[in-house]
């Protein structure tokens, strides 16, 4: 005898969490995704970390918010603190082992605006918490409690984080002039 058959309503339960997820990522995959890339800056890493958020919530199925937009909420605060880990790792990578400053190439200028490429890499320069803000913010749209609950903080730290976060990027956007 399994647990399923045992357990009808266990089941169904599990059953209807799968879907929630299943779901969640019929409707928000892309935007997780684009959300990953945004702060990582590498596209197949965006998709891994995306990629096993969906595999954790699936493994955790009978645990997760019931509610689709706490699911939502839940899935964009797993995707940034993966993010968060994966930046860690590169810097101590980084530390450990320097790299030699990205080349933009003649290509790349031809295929981004000089405007987008500033920027983008103003963005990259900034700490995390204020890179999140102006992502979450500006490209993703969401509204100051959503993104309190994305990154895990109150309203008021996200207000805060925003403004300080919008000041870096124009500093480090006129520098790159």
């Amino acid at each position: 005898m399994t647990f399923d058959r045992t357990f009808p309503a266990a089941a169904s339960g599990r059953a209807a969490a799968g879907d929630g997820v299943a779901e969640l990522f019929r409707a928000h995959h892309l935007a997780l995704v684009r959300l990953a890339l945004l702060m990582l800056g590498d596209r197949t890493a965006a998709e891994d970390v995306v990629q096993d958020v969906y595999t954790r919530l699936h493994g955790r199925r009978g645990r997760i918010p019931d509610p689709p937009d706490e699911l939502l909420a839940y899935a964009r605060a797993s995707v940034l603190n993966a993010c968060r880990t994966l930046l860690r790792r590169r810097a101590l990578t980084r530390r450990l082992v320097p790299a030699p400053p990205p080349v933009w190439s003649a290509e790349s200028d031809a295929l981004i605006a000089d405007d987008r490429r500033r920027v983008l890499k103003a963005l990259a320069g900034m700490p995390p918490r204020q890179r999140e803000a102006i992502v979450l913010r500006y490209y993703l749209d969401l509204s100051e409690a959503e993104m309190a609950a994305a990154m895990g903080v109150r309203p008021g730290t996200v207000k805060s984080t925003l403004a300080r976060g919008l000041a870096r990027l124009r500093e480090r956007y006129e520098e790159e002039r």
